[in-house]
């Protein structure tokens, strides 16, 4: 592995501006200085590993540098081992606070008062920073990152305080002029634990004060554009236009993942020269086959019961609920970064789209006991045909088993042959899947590249859409055609495969499943329906 250059991409902790490449902080997230200009309270909100402790710390130091403030950032990380023992919970955050004063480097005049005023527990953390405020020459921003490290009573506990405190501003008591509570969730989860109505706008309320909380977005294509340009310009080494195109693809922007993409080809796969859309695509696999900790972290959510009650419903295609439940779990899933949003049901990425149904289906994968080798014709193509019919023979084998021990009951058939699919052509080729929650299908093209008659690189493309008869529906093939006719159409090819899994309780015994057909198209393509 090539040794790291002066600069490299950052996929671990904050970002530091002499040692990454990184983008500007602060214009990523503009309104929170505008707010924090205002005097206000309110909340940031992102996924994990999108840069919202850079921007704090950025936002600290740029502040304090200005000459009339105090910023301070520090974390609440240290009180999750608190638990609801709200008074443990005070002195770990207190103990944070200190030390981030020591280590900011201010005059001893703009530090936190030492000792802290002793004061009930339950008043503790806000008593300090009273003091603090008195005691500092200038005003005082405060900004809480991690706060969902704080758990149950030592949550509410600390808001309360800080609710206490914003409300008494007004009657001179001095406590911070604005303050951040940074962390995955949103505004609403802030007002119910301080004891406010989520539903409604109460001004009184520090957690109220903005009817949106700020989230941190993604990057844009340009943005990704300009994060690899300085790499270019302090090495040479360029990234293509086509290499920045996939990566917005592949990626949509996620932050983590542009840096951990470009860390793995510059870095770990220590690329030379050109870097082009093939070393992206080489460096997407390598990233999910290792699970680093950050696609490790999303897939233990999987089983969260609020993660299903999302999830499942998108890999199956099926519309998912309507109750206020399903809208909490929604947005729950996407303050954890799993979806896009919470109206158009999407996973975040094709990244993510991809790894979430390689994890669910490593069960199915140690079933598939056929080589891979078994199904490369002669010429170097894929033998598509004799996969299917190898999945038939697995079908009637394992399926119903399967089906029956899947978590993810209502996708699972999806999640089985993906696997299928995954163990047989992963390697060799790639499997790109399209999948949201209300269209009722799941679109397939399989890639196998292989060498043409000349020696020239080819690329092999396979579309299958899959479709699920479930009990009192239709039969869904008339649809599924009309949809792989449009699927087939995006994809400039002439012909697809419609899979219909028949999950009816009246479906042929498992040992019958799996005919072959040829049908027409609404367009006129002809195309091979297998029923399994």
């Amino acid at each position: 592995m090539r040794p790291p250059r002066a600069k490299y991409f950052n996929t671990t902790g904050p970002c530091d501006p002499r040692l990454h490449y990184m983008l500007p902080p602060a214009p990523r997230l503009p309104e929170a200085r505008t707010l924090i200009e205002m005097d206000r309270y309110f909340v940031l909100h992102a996924p994990r590993q999108t840069g919202k402790t850079t921007i704090l710390d950025t936002l600290a130091s740029d502040l304090t540098a200005e000459g009339d403030t105090a910023a301070l950032s520090l974390s609440c990380e240290r009180a999750k081992a608190a638990g609801d023992d709200y008074a443990a919970a005070e002195s770990l955050l207190l103990d944070s606070l200190r030390e981030a004063a020591d280590l900011s480097g201010w005059p001893e005049k703009l530090l936190p008062p030492d000792p802290w005023p002793q004061v009930t527990p339950g008043s503790r953390f806000g008593a300090a920073l009273s003091a603090w405020c008195r005691r500092c020459p200038r005003r005082v921003v405060l900004f809480l990152d991690e706060i969902d490290a704080l758990q149950g009573d030592s949550l509410v506990s600390i808001l309360s305080q800080l609710r206490d405190g914003h409300n008494k501003r007004s009657k001179g008591y001095p406590f911070p002029t604005s303050l951040v509570l940074c962390g995955l969730r949103d505004l609403r989860d802030y007002k119910v634990a301080s004891g406010g109505d989520p539903s409604r706008f109460n001004a009184a309320s520090p957690f109220n004060i903005i009817a949106d909380s700020l989230r941190l977005g993604d990057f844009t294509a340009d943005q990704i554009a300009e994060l690899y340009d300085q790499h270019t310009r302090a090495t040479g080494q360029e990234f293509t236009k086509d290499a920045v195109d996939r990566v917005f693809e592949l990626t949509w922007g996620q932050p983590w993942l542009v840096n951990a993409l470009a860390h793995e080809i510059t870095v770990k796969m220590g690329v030379t020269g050109t870097i082009g859309d093939k070393q992206v695509e080489d460096a997407k696999e390598r990233l999910i086959r290792a699970r680093a900790t950050h696609l490790d972290s999303l897939v233990a959510r999987l089983h969260d019961p609020r993660v299903k009650q999302v999830i499942e419903p998108i890999l199956a295609g099926t519309w998912p609920g309507t109750d206020i439940a399903f809208d909490h779990a929604a947005s729950y899933t996407h303050d954890l970064g799993l979806i896009r949003g919470t109206k158009d049901l999407q996973i975040a990425n094709p990244i993510y789209r991809e790894v979430l149904l390689r994890v669910l289906g490593d069960r199915t994968e140690r079933f598939v006991r056929a080589s891979p080798h078994n199904f490369v014709l002669s010429d170097g193509r894929f033998d598509l045909p004799r996969l299917l019919r190898e999945f038939v023979v697995f079908w009637r084998e394992h399926g119903e088993v399967l089906i029956q021990q899947e978590g993810y009951h209502e996708a699972a058939c999806q999640i089985i042959l993906m696997a299928f699919l995954h163990r047989l052509v992963n390697g060799g080729g790639y499997l790109d899947r399209e999948y949201a929650a209300g269209t009722k299908r799941l679109d397939v093209l399989v890639r196998w590249p292989y060498d043409g008659p000349d020696g020239e690189r080819l690329m092999q493309r396979e579309a299958m859409e899959l479709k699920v008869w479930r009990p009192g529906a239709d039969d869904p093939e008339p649809e599924g055609l009309a949809q792989l006719d449009r699927y087939l159409d995006r994809l400039t090819l002439t012909t697809g495969v419609l899979v219909v899994f028949d999950r009816r309780p009246e479906a042929p015994p498992w040992k019958e499943r799996g005919s072959f057909a040829r049908a027409t198209t609404p367009s006129g393509r002809e195309v091979t329906v297998l029923r399994a």
